[in-house]
């Protein structure tokens, strides 16, 4: 897949815009369709595509990603208490899953200097430094972004697995995934971060500290490529690497960041931007001299990733660019539905029986079969474009809806004294063959 050349032309002249406008030395934004990176477009000091960027708070969906990796393996529950994995953390009742999605009420940085511009401490020292004093909120009063939480998942996920989170991280996602110019450390070629004097123009390089036990907050350093891999991942992942249903919980908000305009949020480690009828997911990020974006619309599987080597960018870096997204979207085509395939074969016979039309409260449904899902498929058809309701077969006469308002309901066939299939009960809904 790729671009339209108008498209294509609009990015270039945006990027430039920005670039100049923005006042940053470099600034690289590659687009992805269909969840591959299809256009790339650089102004400034244009990095070879190998270049590096250190992509801070992006790091936070790696961390969220192993969390749930592990609780799907049963390893850990995402409502367990904190202190059930760190005994004696003074935290309170704060669980894991709201260390992930922001609800913890911790404050936003650990105690001491600044993390994201000094040496990291080891994970005995952060911990040693928690007080009750760290609830600046009641847990799930609110969203309130924090670092410190996310160092605590760090500290979480060594005490479950024993594997420190770098090696986690290597194991479970980078190698499978091969994203292999994500890194814990900056490779060469790296780009340099700066802060831009804001009256001389001239540049000040800021260190490049190892953030120690913070690190699965914001320490990864990557490429346009690997981010638009990573980006993929977040709109379709490999089964194998994690469940899509697991992803597809992750994506769904728990929190609004601003709840007057509804706007913003958080997911289980995912950033939500509202823009429109549309909703982006991602995560941005910083560290001192380093701006990074990775912003994806699921259903089309369109997105951005981009980076800048400054720590500021005039305009605002992620509105901006989710406003480019935004028009990358808007000029083109959508994308094209799969081909239709005819089935195999007719479906197993007591399946069959439960095709065809049924009513309930004067309103009809289609029920058909999905041969190559193996699902049975419920259509509402008194409202357009109704999004079907999807059942996988648990036992006889027994299935677990699996899409839109059914979602986790159970179906449960019921039969006439002689056998036939007499009505659908789906969740005390009893659909009928009369109107």
């Amino acid at each position: 897949m790729s671009i339209l050349a108008g498209t294509a032309q609009r990015v270039d002249d945006v990027v430039a815009r920005l670039q100049a406008r923005g006042r940053v030395p470099s600034l690289s934004v590659g687009v992805l369709r269909d969840g591959t990176l299809v256009h790339v477009s650089a102004a400034g000091e244009v990095p070879s595509p190998e270049t590096q960027f250190r992509i801070g708070s992006v790091t936070k969906t790696f961390t969220a990603v192993l969390v749930a990796q592990l609780s799907d393996e049963g390893l850990l529950s995402l409502d367990d208490p904190v202190t059930s994995h760190l005994p004696g953390a003074p935290v309170g009742g704060v669980c894991v899953r709201q260390l992930v999605a922001h609800v913890s009420g911790l404050q936003r940085e650990p105690d001491g200097e600044w993390w994201e511009r000094a040496r990291g401490c080891d994970v005995d020292t952060l911990l040693a430094g928690l007080t009750p004093q760290k609830l600046a909120l009641p847990p799930h009063d609110r969203h309130h972004y924090s670092n410190l939480a996310y160092g605590l998942l760090g500290a979480v996920l060594t005490r479950v697995t024993g594997e420190e989170w770098a090696d986690l991280l290597t194991s479970r996602l980078l190698e499978p995934l091969e994203l292999r110019r994500t890194t814990y450390h900056p490779r060469p070629p790296y780009a340099r971060g700066y802060v831009v004097h804001p009256w001389y123009d001239t540049l000040r390089e800021e260190p490049r500290h190892d953030a120690g036990a913070m690190a699965p907050a914001g320490q990864l350093w990557s490429t346009l490529a690997d981010m638009a891999a990573w980006a993929g991942f977040l709109c379709d992942p490999p089964p194998a690497v994690l469940a899509p249903a697991t992803l597809a919980r992750m994506c769904a908000p728990v929190a609004l960041a601003d709840i007057d305009t509804w706007t913003a949020g958080h997911g289980l480690g995912i950033q939500l931007w509202r823009r429109g009828e549309r909703v982006y997911i991602g995560h941005s990020g910083s560290m001192p001299g380093y701006l990074a974006l990775l912003a994806v619309h699921r259903p089309s599987r369109t997105g951005v990733v981009a980076f800048a080597n400054a720590y500021t960018m005039r305009g605002g870096f992620v509105t901006q660019l989710l406003g480019l997204l935004t028009e990358v979207l808007d000029r083109e085509p959508p994308p094209r539905p799969p081909a239709w395939r005819a089935a195999p074969c007719p479906p197993p016979a007591q399946v069959a029986a439960l095709c065809g039309r049924w009513w309930w409260m004067g309103q009809e449904y289609a029920a058909s079969w999905d041969a190559h899902a193996r699902e049975l498929v419920v259509t509402p058809l008194a409202v357009p474009g109704a999004v079907p309701w999807r059942f996988a077969e648990e036992g006889p006469d027994r299935w677990r809806g699996r899409s839109g308002m059914n979602d986790g309901e159970v179906l449960q066939v019921r039969r006439t004294p002689e056998g036939d299939v007499a009505a659908l009960d789906i969740a005390t809904f009893v659909l009928t063959r009369r109107p």
